[in-house]
């Protein structure tokens, strides 16, 4: 199986990189290539391309700066993967595209579904849920699945973070109230390539579900990075509005992701993840 996967420096394509299955042959796309700020040439890329599928693993994912350039990342997370979608679906390839539990409210305390009513809280929301309409509208193959509270070992995320200010300091506070699953970019890189394979093969696309079980706060995330670590580092539980942020998160990020059965995947456990990021980072 060839790929075509859009991101090179991204958690999601890093690991898409480094845990291709020896069926398949990929190629990354960069912005030097193919920059989502221009549509029309990630759909130039497609229609030049020689793949069996596309991956869309890149995306505008600074979440506050998008309150006050909502218009650029409309652009990224919204405009360029519906160029995409519709250059795969004149083509007949498949197309797999990333999106969040942003495009919903948060409220309750149950898992969302698929079919759960979309209402953003914010921009980043708001674009993302419109790259998942474009795509939609594109009317070709499609799979886009929907995960939280990415991890790994690269870039800027939760954990990396929680280990620095851990290393720093004796005690933290940290968002309890907020509520989801963090999700290894390992993992998400793993189903993609399964889920790849099976839309070729005539298993079903729309939307799905992936994240990291069991359920958890950011808190008791936190807690766990630390134990794990084996840092001293007390963690204090408080409310979001304790911690206030140009853009709202949702205090529910929990997803339902029975439908990844269809696929044979299992919900990935965290905890195991976690194991192996420390171990990359030598903590």
């Amino acid at each position: 199986m060839r790929v075509l996967v859009f991101g090179q420096t991204g958690q999601v394509a890093r690991e898409l990189a480094r845990r291709m299955p020896l069926s398949v042959s990929a190629e990354f796309i960069g912005r030097g290539q193919a920059d989502l700020a221009d549509p029309a040439a990630c759909a130039a890329a497609i229609a030049a391309c020689d793949a069996d599928v596309v991956i869309n693993a890149a995306a505008w994912t600074a979440v506050d700066k998008a309150e006050t350039e909502e218009a650029a990342a409309r652009v990224v997370n919204g405009d360029a993967p519906g160029a995409m979608a519709r250059a795969c679906a004149v083509r007949g390839l498949p197309f797999l595209h990333i999106s969040t539990d942003y495009v919903f409210d948060g409220t309750g305390d149950q898992p969302f579904g698929v079919d759960h009513p979309v209402a953003p809280l914010g921009a980043y929301g708001r674009t993302k849920l419109a790259g998942e309409q474009a795509v939609q509208a594109a009317g070709g193959v499609h799979l886009i699945l929907r995960t939280s509270w990415v991890v790994s070992a690269h870039g800027s995320n939760f954990v990396k973070t929680m280990l620095r200010l851990g290393a720093e300091r004796d005690s933290l506070n940290v968002v309890a109230d907020q509520i989801g699953g963090p999700t290894p970019a390992a993992d998400i890189a793993d189903a993609l390539y399964v889920m790849a394979a099976g839309l070729r093969a005539g298993k079903p696309g729309g939307v799905q579900h992936f994240a990291g079980a069991p359920d958890c706060s950011w808190a008791d995330f936190a807690r766990a990075i630390m134990a794990r670590a084996g840092l001293a580092c007390a963690v204090h539980d408080i409310p979001s509005s304790a911690y206030p942020t140009p853009a709202k998160r949702p205090l529910n990020s929990r997803l339902d992701c029975s439908g990844l059965a269809a696929y044979g995947i299992a919900w990935p456990e965290w905890r195991n993840g976690l194991d192996k990021i420390l171990q990359e980072l030598a903590v």
